[in-house]
């Protein structure tokens, strides 16, 4: 990350840019899908991933302006199988997200996502062998107080006609949605290293593609299933900022779910996956300063605690990564330096 060309740091800062940008955005359309009249959880689970085509674009424009020629990589059973699986897991993942953001404000929903870093760091540790430095379990140690924080307050910090319980169901489904993000992008590249065994910009985009294909069709059958899809015309009739603001609402939701995703897809191929956990954890706070202007979010102490917590989280996991790339440069100086001292010895 610290040691990087102009371009590929101009490449990083627009990926980091277009996450948050995209991943704020979403998460406060999906507040204001609920506050104002939505109900429906699987077509908000469904939101996320449906925009899934527009990832084709940034796809096919990659693999037309390879200098050598490039081809979608082959599908085979056992291939299929894992996007299956992954696909799986990100719908289920979506869901309790939806679960999440339907029974809490905007800005706790987002401060209790920040322990997906945490779960990241773990399961990063036991599948990919990432190393965990002093900083990062600083990190995870910190970002669990924060969550613990939000627990303590959540009887004064509840939305409009939501009852104890539903706020409880609401902060479990949150910790555990972050927990499963926190073990998707792990397996994500265990699967880049042990089955497709490269990681460039088009696997990555094809693993998106195909995992949100699954996911898609999950979704939809669960909307289906449920019966939430006869209801949706008469949500849109209900919904307290009208017709056309509504369907606007789910458009760009989805839109922006997408948008996300392509920053965090261009982040895990420049850098890896748990930097691109620890940006959507440092975007995470700008949520809850724009819910304090469009949703009039309480933010009492506590609150505020637990916000500047998750930034102190992930700045003393930035400076752990400093520190690392630093340790590891003077290491290969130094050996540099010592093999040309012996040769000239010689």
């Amino acid at each position: 990350m610290f040691e990087r060309s102009k371009s590929e740091l101009v490449l990083v800062a627009l990926s980091i840019l277009v996450l948050i940008v995209g991943q704020s955005s979403a998460t406060l359309l999906s507040r204001y899908y609920f506050d104002n009249g939505g109900n429906s959880r699987w077509l908000s689970t469904l939101l996320q991933c449906v925009g899934w085509p527009i990832l084709i674009i940034p796809l096919l424009f990659y693999l037309q302006n390879q200098k050598k020629s490039s081809k979608l990589t082959t599908l085979t059973t056992k291939l299929v199988l894992i996007y299956v699986a992954l696909g799986l897991l990100v719908a289920g993942d979506n869901l309790l997200y939806s679960w999440g953001v339907s029974f809490m404000p905007a800005s706790t929903y987002s401060l209790l996502c920040s322990t997906q870093l945490a779960f990241n760091a773990v399961f990063a540790f036991m599948l990919n062998k990432q190393k965990i430095s002093p900083a990062v379990l600083n990190s995870l140690v910190i970002l669990t107080f924060s969550a613990v924080l939000l627990g303590i307050h959540s009887g004064s910090d509840r939305p409009p006609g939501v009852s104890s319980s539903e706020y409880v169901i609401g902060f479990i489904c949150t910790i555990a949605a972050s927990a499963l993000y926190g073990l998707i992008l792990p397996l994500m590249q265990l699967v880049f290293k042990r089955v497709l065994k490269k990681e460039t910009f088009a696997v990555v985009l094809e693993m998106q593609i195909y995992t949100s294909i699954v996911a898609t069709a999950v979704c939809i059958i669960g909307l289906f299933a449920s019966g939430e899809s006869q209801h949706i015309r008469n949500e849109a009739s209900s919904f307290t900022k009208g017709k056309v603001a509504y369907y606007m609402t789910l458009i760009w939701s989805a839109i922006g779910w997408q948008v996300c995703s392509v920053g965090v897809v261009g982040l895990i191929f420049l850098v890896s996956s748990l930097f691109s956990n620890v940006i959507s954890t440092v975007g995470l706070p700008v949520v809850p300063i724009l819910s304090v202007w469009f949703f009039h979010d309480n933010v009492n102490a506590l609150k505020i605690i637990s916000m500047l917590l998750s930034i102190w989280g992930f700045v003393s996991y930035v400076y752990g990564g400093y520190a690392d790339s630093k340790s590891i440069k003077d290491s290969k100086n130094t050996t540099g330096e010592n093999s040309q001292s012996s040769s000239f010895a010689r």
